[in-house]
């Protein structure tokens, strides 16, 4: 466990820095061009690229020792940071004001690859659980693992808007290079006691996403969860690519960004709350429930335009997401052989992703053409605008509410169904295995 404490640390610092550029990149494009199209391009962008990559990803977890997957994560993560440097530093401020630059856009993607790149760290880190925590507590480490996640999205919270806000980004980017180099240097002291690379196929070396298929279809249900987590994340890329514009509409980006690192608390509570108690004898069912509660605030928070209200709203909706990711990633591990286990976190990554960066492109237009004229010029003005708020900011605080109308239907019926009983009964009844041992690595 002390190792594991080590990784963890070493994973906070990585995420911290990560989160750190991509808020304050997102809260800067924001300001700089005011567009709403601009800011959900990017998350369109950023959902679309952890889709693609996740396969590939999963596969270099897979096939190299696990301290050398997040080695090759950190150094990509430092070149990516000092080209967008470099970038910056010849180009003119005036040609980032215009959301059609591509100097902009040169920028915010190289960010945005070097926050991806983080991804194969997330990934190396749930197959690390398997190796270093015993099955009977892996719910209670996984719920560790978002305490982590949630004091480093509180910290570069904080910060993202603080620094876009007193010192431009200039200095977010020369801060983001600094602590990746200390991370490498620190991740460079600690030593994972992993023997070798389990090695079981002939094309090892390929991605092989046939095999991986393969691997989740021999679980009956587990297509079933993936799918269901797939949908939450489509209707959560209304949140990704909204929820920055809804909030500065209210506040300044310095509040916003101190806001959100107070909000973020709930990251850390939920995920101390799953690593003392634990998810049940039914995880699966733990799941349903966190989503339910979930898509019931999403229809609450945004009834009246209240920084108040979006504030606890938010609060209780990021409680629920350490238990929402610590229950996928205590299934995978239970029911997926671990030398799957980087590949199949890397497809359900890809897959669940898959939906959301269509929802990020679609929502930005939907948002400015529809939803805002909707609730500025037009009937819903009139027909609900004396009560429930009139302008830009309402059109989007009713797009969020029919987004957790449907997302709470759906989640209903997913609870009726096959799949779910399916794999709460294979979750019962799973013995897994684990040998690290088996052929030598690839990478030391």
């Amino acid at each position: 466990m002390k190792t594991f404490y080590a990784v963890l640390a070493n994973s906070l610092a990585a995420s911290l820095t990560n989160n750190f550029v991509w808020f304050a990149v997102t809260f800067w494009v924001y300001l700089e061009t005011k567009s709403v199209i601009a800011t959900s391009v990017m998350a369109g962008v950023y959902l679309a690229t952890v889709a693609f990559s996740g396969f590939f990803l999963g596969s270099i977890v897979d096939r190299y020792k696990k301290k050398t997957s997040m080695m090759i994560s950190g150094v990509l993560t430092l070149l990516f940071y000092t080209i967008a440097l470099v970038i910056y530093l010849i180009t003119p401020d005036e040609i980032f004001r215009h959301d059609d630059s591509v100097s902009l856009w040169t920028l915010v993607i190289l960010c945005l690859f070097g926050a991806i790149t983080g991804n194969i760290r997330s990934i190396a880190l749930s197959t690390v659980v398997t190796i270093l925590v015993e099955e009977d507590v892996r719910d209670k480490a996984n719920g560790m693992v978002g305490t982590v996640n949630g004091v480093a999205f509180l910290i570069s919270s904080i910060f993202s808007g603080l620094v876009i806000g007193f010192l431009g980004i200039l200095w977010m980017l020369i801060l983001a290079s600094g602590l990746t180099i200390l991370v490498l240097l620190h991740l460079l002291t600690i030593t994972i006691p992993e023997k070798g690379i389990v090695h079981t196929e002939s094309h090892f070396d390929s991605i092989d996403i046939r095999g991986t298929i393969r691997v989740v279809g021999m679980v009956p249900g587990l297509f079933g969860l993936i799918f269901f987590n797939t949908f939450n994340n489509f209707l959560g890329g209304v949140f990704m690519s909204l929820m920055d514009a809804y909030g500065l509409s209210m506040v300044s980006v310095q509040t916003w960004g101190i806001l959100w690192g107070v909000l973020s608390l709930g990251f850390i509570i939920g995920g101390i709350v799953v690593a003392k108690k634990g998810l049940g004898k039914m995880p699966l069912r733990t799941l349903f429930l966190s989503n339910i509660v979930m898509w019931c605030i999403t229809i609450i928070f945004p009834i009246q335009a209240s920084i108040v209200l979006l504030g606890a709203g938010m609060f209780a909706y990021l409680c629920l997401i350490p238990v929402v990711e610590a229950t996928e990633q205590t299934i995978l591990q239970k029911v997926i052989p671990h030398e799957r286990q980087g590949r199949v976190f890397g497809f359900a990554q890809s897959v669940e992703q898959a939906a959301s960066p269509m929802t990020a492109f679609m929502i930005g237009p939907i948002a400015k053409f529809i939803f805002i004229p909707f609730m500025t010029t037009g009937a819903g003005a009139n027909l609900i605008g004396s009560w429930f708020g009139t302008g830009t900011d309402r059109g989007l605080a009713l797009l969020f509410i029919v987004t957790g109308i449907v997302g709470l239907l759906v989640t209903l019926l997913a609870m009726q169904s096959g799949a779910y009983q399916k794999l709460s009964n294979i979750y019962r009844k799973a013995k897994p295995e684990l040998d690290v041992s088996v052929v030598p690595a690839s990478g030391s």
